[in-house]
């Protein structure tokens, strides 16, 4: 599994060159790469249905316990198989779609290494690899998303995208640390095997509300469910690809993945019955809004997401019902959305347009497409002979066994929309006449809906070829093993009666869709995007003013700010610290000594009070240079020759600095602000040093540079071997820097005195 994931990588940063060498021809090429990868994870079908669990890891950061490591069982397996193969029809319709496109290399390039990202995501069994390929899906789908970035609307979906998914991100990456300390492991299987000992820490409620918002941004759940329809601003393979089938499952795959550990408690259960409810009727709902192809499948799949993380707080309340449902359901949407999808840019290429009201009589030029729509909306309703009927008998035999009535009515409410959607997306291809200079795309355009959907058919109609892996995807999701048999007819039962519910319902909505439409298109209801943009303006004028705050373009507004800052951290340091210890037995200062700290003392004080910018420089010498004769006092001749120069240096350079200022003018009076910074900086710089010599003195770096000096540094001053020879590329670097500012400065200063001359 590493290697087929680091192929996955490999191929996708090699995809320029093989669009340079096969032009209009590379997306068949590049198909090869995850049809390769699928027939991969396919050969391992036989031992992941047998029970068995396929682990591989190789050392990443062995100190911290960090590894490589991946675990395929028969959750993982399936959206392996659904990553891979979706993209491979999702590749070579790329070719067809954005035949031409100038950036059709890099959209290649990007949109295989999203897929081998979300391959390392759903194989992951470390934590850290976990996240780190959670956190390249979402930049990935950034660059996806915002493809056309000439378009603003395009660039405005994708950072929303981001922000969304990103900010969720990182609630993640604090529950999963969580759980690796509340387990004592950082390997997710592992942790799957500690579920009594997570459920039963104190920091499960904690942990598992990062985890939840990090699942829920990504999946794009209520109340975080506004840029997946807004993402369609992408092109429609991003769309058919990150949108149905990969990236907004990515958050129900790790519900589900957790569901062992962290299910079974009533928090877990409720919160996602909840939302997963919530999140099924808002998509439901907001889908009367529109009559664009691409939006309507988008809020559509707000609703499917929603009906999965509904199945997933099911499991543990059901026998097998829920874990069964959710795996035979999770395969459906796949096939049903993806080949929609593709079904939709289809159209919209060839007629120009996905407005529903602007589109009729496509059956007559368009029969191959028109089939694969028939199909795919058939599992969207939920009707036989098709995979989608199946999966929603089983959840709604799930929804029986531990629901109540009241949310089994929502639920069934929600998915009636699916069949008014069917509808929706298959009178187009028989009402009215075509539209003139429409034909049937090229095989890359309907390849993949018409594989998609007959792979749907298939499955319906056999649904023994699907039990095996849906079993293993269950006994995974339920944390025991599960077995159910799946079939087309499952005879006279509530589920069928809720299932011709279901499509009544949805038949009815149908005809009342015209006028939903126009009444929700008249003034949309505010909703969470606008909680979004006003959280994203208060925070940019928020931006604003700090800006204005800490970047005034004052030097003297700069200083106080890091003086203070520091103050505030040394002074928070010495709080936290515990109780202060003043330094123990020390040697009395001299008479010379108390003179020259009384001449500092002095001098400091002075500094204060003057006016002339020139005096105060002269008489902070007096500070300095009282520093070097305590240096030499303290036998220190090389110290003390040090200070001397960089205080003599360092008032020569400002003084020649103060005499290029124009105006300068005199100090004001007053200053109170920086007087009281400058003393609290001080003052804290002398307790902390004074805390310091309290501390016993480590002398160990003390002899062995003693011991060194002069047999290996040829050297009797230690101090400057260390900077030469112990220390010498150091020193070098500091110099360089130094030499680096100073040109900075003197090509600074030739620009400003060229723009001076008339």
């Amino acid at each position: 599994m590493i290697l087929a994931v680091t192929s996955a990588f490999l191929g996708a940063l090699l995809a320029p060159l093989v669009y340079r060498w096969l032009g209009q021809l590379a997306g068949w090429g590049l198909a090869l790469l995850p049809l390769g990868l699928t027939v991969y994870f396919a050969s391992l079908l036989p031992t992941v249905v047998a029970g068995e669990t396929v682990r591989h890891s190789a050392a990443w950061v062995p100190t911290l316990s960090v590894n490589f490591s991946f675990y395929l069982d028969g959750l993982s397996l399936l959206f392996a198989l659904l990553i891979t193969g979706i993209g491979t029809f999702i590749v070579i319709y790329t070719g067809g779609y954005l035949k031409g496109h100038p950036d059709l290399g890099r959209f290649y390039m990007t949109i295989l290494l999203f897929m081998a990202s979300m391959l390392g995501l759903v194989l992951a069994d470390n934590i850290v690899t976990l996240f780190v390929m959670w956190e390249l899906t979402s930049l990935t789908s950034y660059l996806l998303i915002g493809f056309n970035h000439t378009e603003f609307r395009s660039r405005r979906a994708a950072t929303q995208a981001l922000f969304v998914t990103a900010g969720g991100g990182l609630a993640l990456l604090a529950g999963l640390v969580l759980l690796a300390g509340m387990g004592g492991s950082w390997e997710i299987s592992e942790l799957l095997a500690k579920g009594e000992v997570l459920r039963a820490h104190p920091w499960y409620l904690g942990a598992l509300v990062l985890v939840l918002v990090g699942a829920f941004t990504k999946s794009a759940q209520f109340p975080f469910h506004f840029w997946l329809p807004n993402a369609m601003e992408a092109p429609t393979p991003v769309s058919a690809y990150l949108h149905s089938a990969t990236m907004v499952k990515a958050g129900v795959y790790l519900l589900a993945r957790l569901q062992p550990a962290l299910g079974g408690t009533e928090v877990w259960s409720s919160t996602l019955m909840a939302f997963g409810l919530a999140t099924l009727l808002t998509g439901a709902t907001l889908t009367f809004r529109h009559t664009d192809l691409k939006r309507l499948l988008a809020y559509s799949t707000v609703a499917a997401l929603g009906a999965l993380v509904f199945a997933i707080g099911l499991v543990p309340l059901t026998s097998y019902y829920g874990a069964v449902g959710f795996a035979t359901f999770l395969l459906a949407h796949s096939l049903y959305k993806g080949g929609l999808f593709m079904a939709a840019g289809a159209v919209d290429h060839e007629a120009g347009t996905r407005d529903i009201n602007q589109l009729s009589g496509l059956f007559r030029v368009m029969p191959i497409t028109g089939v694969a729509v028939g199909l795919s909306a058939l599992s969207l309703a939920g009707l036989p002979p098709v995979l989608g009927f199946i999966g929603k008998e089983v959840l709604y035999l799930a929804a029986l066994q531990a629901a109540p009535a009241w949310i089994i009515g929502l639920a069934v409410l929600g998915f009636a929309v699916g069949a008014t959607l069917a509808l929706i997306l298959t009178v187009p291809f028989f009402r009215g006449q075509p539209p003139t200079g429409v034909h049937e795309g090229p095989p890359s355009l309907w390849l993949g809906p018409v594989v998609l959907a007959g792979l749907g058919l298939l499955v319906g109609l056999f649904p023994g070829l699907y039990n095996p892996l849906a079993d293993a995807v269950a006994s995974a999701v339920k944390g025991a093993p599960t077995s159910y048999h799946l079939k087309l007819w499952p005879g006279f039962n509530p589920a069928l009666l809720l299932s011709l519910l279901t499509v009544a319902v949805g038949v009815g909505l149908y005809f009342v869709y015209p006028r939903l439409q126009a009444w929700m298109a008249q003034d949309p209801l505010p909703g969470p995007e606008n909680a979004y943009v006003a959280l994203l303006r208060g925070l940019l004028r928020l931006a604003a003013r700090l800006e204005q705050t800490l970047q005034s373009g004052s030097l003297r507004a700069y200083l106080v700010w890091v003086f203070a800052g520091l103050s505030g951290l040394v002074g928070l340091a010495l709080w936290r610290g515990g109780p202060f210890r003043w330094p123990g037995e020390t040697s009395a200062l001299s008479p010379a000594q108390l003179v020259l700290v009384a001449l500092m003392l002095l001098g400091g004080l002075l500094v204060l009070r003057l006016r002339s910018h020139l005096a105060m420089v002269v008489v902070a010498g007096i500070v300095g240079a009282g520093v070097a004769l305590l240096f030499l006092l303290q036998n220190a001749p090389d110290l003390s020759i040090t200070q001397f120069l960089v205080e003599t240096l360092t008032a020569i350079l400002i003084a020649l600095v103060l005499l290029q200022i124009r105006n300068i003018g005199e100090v004001p009076r007053g200053r109170w602000l920086d007087k009281l910074v400058a003393l609290l900086f001080g003052g804290l710089v002398t307790v902390l040093m004074l805390g310091m010599l309290s501390e016993p003195i480590e002398l160990h770096l003390t002899q062995f540079f003693a011991e060194k000096s002069l047999p290996e540094g040829f050297g009797r001053n230690i101090v400057n071997v260390i900077l030469v020879d112990f220390r010498g590329l150091d020193t070098f670097g500091e110099i360089t820097v130094v030499g680096l500012a100073g040109l900075g400065v003197y090509a600074l200063l030739k620009r400003l005195r060229r723009e001076e001359k008339p």
